[in-house]
């Protein structure tokens, strides 16, 4: 029995991957600041260098999926 495809959209919008996109090259470069004004030390995490972009695509209201509640 065939699969039912999904019709759902896009979970990410193309804005919040050219978000992401940045933040890993200016990971790359070493330029990428963490904490609040680039006050913290340089990102070496690639999963941070992630966080941060989609934290800015959030901020420019991109589609991008809510915080999972810690």
């Amino acid at each position: 029995m065939p699969r039912k495809k999904s019709s759902r959209g896009r979970k990410y919008g193309k804005g919040a991957g050219k978000s992401v996109e940045s933040a890993m090259r200016r990971r790359k470069r070493g330029t990428l600041k963490s904490g609040k004004g680039g006050k913290g030390g340089k990102v070496k995490s690639r999963k941070e260098a992630i966080a941060i972009g989609l934290s800015e695509a959030r901020k420019k209201s991109a589609k991008v999926p809510k915080k999972k509640a810690a």
